[in-house]
């Protein structure tokens, strides 16, 4: 039997640590690499593309062996004045960056106790482990998920066949735009009219599990929208023998009235968060065309 093929995977950051790595404190590592490649015959262009150097590093590397064997391959001395700040500034940047920010540069050197360096060398250090970038907002952690997820799929199991697992969820569409910069020409700048208040409009939607068939309705955030929610799924899913909507702890979301039949059933055991509502994950692409939206 043919062996199934295994690709590595990871984060982003991890993979440019990892390249960084090679050019970095795993750069003799990366010079014996490149005599193993060679000798299995790939021309110095191909490694330089697995890589990621010039060829010229390559044949470079690949010439010193051949000449001194392994200790070519060693760093040699270098001329000139040692690097200013010395040896472990680069270290202590690393450890530095690894605690919560948010760093900029000015506020690194006042934690390293203000080396002796200009702004322009502290910069060069830097990049040498990190880059500037943004930070991903990420949904905050549920400590109970995985209790409240396994009680849901345990009531799912109880119902009849043919049932319907809607996933609902609430989120606003800011009627007025939010002011944030874009390009403009030169010498003019757009004003935006601003009434007193943020005008915005509530979308309560429910999305079904399986066939991603879509019920939503605009209006505020109360029970009677909510429930006017129900009744529309209600409409839209007639010869269902149980409709089950999955929704978070809310307390709009608690209210059942006698009005709805039995076959309607509201599942909101705890704070379910986002990556298990499924009607939280569609909201981004929802409002992906509409500028100004946060």
């Amino acid at each position: 039997m043919r062996p199934v093929s295994v690709f590595a995977q990871g984060l982003g950051c991890e993979i440019e640590q990892v390249s960084g790595d090679l050019h970095g404190q795993w750069r003799q590592a990366t010079r014996a690499v490149m005599v193993l490649l060679s000798l299995h015959g790939l021309p110095p262009a191909q490694i330089a593309v697995l890589l990621d150097c010039h060829p010229a590093t390559v044949r470079r590397w690949i010439s010193r062996f051949n000449s001194d064997g392994l200790a070519g391959l060693a760093d040699r001395p270098r001329c000139g004045r040692p690097r200013l700040g010395g040896r472990q500034l680069t270290r202590r940047i690393a450890a530095l960056l690894a605690r919560p920010g948010p760093w900029t540069l000015p506020r690194i050197r006042r934690y390293l106790g203000q080396p002796q360096i200009s702004m322009r060398t502290l910069y060069r250090r830097v990049r040498l482990v990190a880059i500037w970038r943004r930070p991903k907002l990420t949904a905050r952690g549920d400590p109970g998920h995985d209790h409240v997820v396994a009680g849901i799929v345990a009531r799912l199991l109880e119902l009849p066949r043919r049932s319907l697992v809607l996933a609902e969820d609430e989120t606003h569409l800011n009627l007025l735009p939010h002011v944030r910069a874009s390009w403009t020409l030169r010498g003019m700048q757009p004003q935006v009219l601003t009434p007193g208040t943020n005008r915005k409009v509530t979308v309560l939607g429910a999305i079904e599990v399986t066939t991603g068939a879509w019920v939503y309705r605009l209006g505020r955030r109360g029970a009677a929208d909510f429930v006017a929610l129900l009744e529309q799924v209600l409409q839209a899913f007639p010869q269902a023998p149980a409709i089950v909507v999955i929704c978070d702890n809310d307390s709009i979301h608690h209210a059942m009235p006698l009005s709805l039949p039995a076959t309607v059933r509201n599942l909101n055991e705890g704070a379910v968060s986002a990556p298990a509502n499924g009607a939280a994950v569609v909201w981004p692409t929802v409002f992906r065309p509409l500028p100004y939206q946060p």
